[in-house]
């Protein structure tokens, strides 16, 4: 009975120190704004702005971190309720999503860039990641921080 109680409590050990993902620092020029002075007005036109929308499934269990590639560029962490404004140029663009679970899980979404993209919503999913363009806020937009770039 000891050597199972400790065997369990060495594999509970490894499961929540394995998921911490380690922060990638930005390569790009981000859109520092005053959350004041974000709306789906000023959005649009290449500045999009990208959400992390983690849900309780991955916040309780450190999973909630998402490493963002973007055209083979590190656009950096967004973290659960984290948010990032970038300039892209028209055409098609590469995310590459990756979060750590019991195993790395990894994405690639192609996002089509016109005018009229303004808010992409990603998260975690319990067996991979989801990309969603939304051109809406979240409804909880008080509760999102802006992304810290030195990840």
């Amino acid at each position: 009975m000891k050597h199972l109680t400790s065997t369990i409590a060495i594999c509970i050990t490894i499961l929540f120190s394995s998921c911490a993902l380690r922060p990638i620092p930005s390569e790009y020029n981000l859109v520092k704004t005053e959350k004041e002075m974000v709306n789906l007005e000023s959005l649009g036109n290449g500045t999009v702005l990208i959400y992390n929308d983690a849900n309780i499934l991955h916040t309780s269990d450190n999973t909630s971190q998402l490493n963002i590639v973007l055209d083979d560029k590190n656009l950096g962490q967004l973290r659960a309720k984290d948010y990032v404004i970038i300039r892209l140029e028209n055409g098609k663009h590469l995310f590459k999503l990756r979060h750590l679970d019991l195993v790395n899980m990894r994405s690639e979404h192609v996002v089509t860039v016109t005018d009229s993209l303004k808010v992409i919503r990603v998260k975690p999913t319990i067996s991979s990641n989801k990309l969603e363009v939304t051109n809406q806020l979240p409804e909880n937009w008080e509760k999102y921080e802006y992304m810290n770039p030195k990840n």
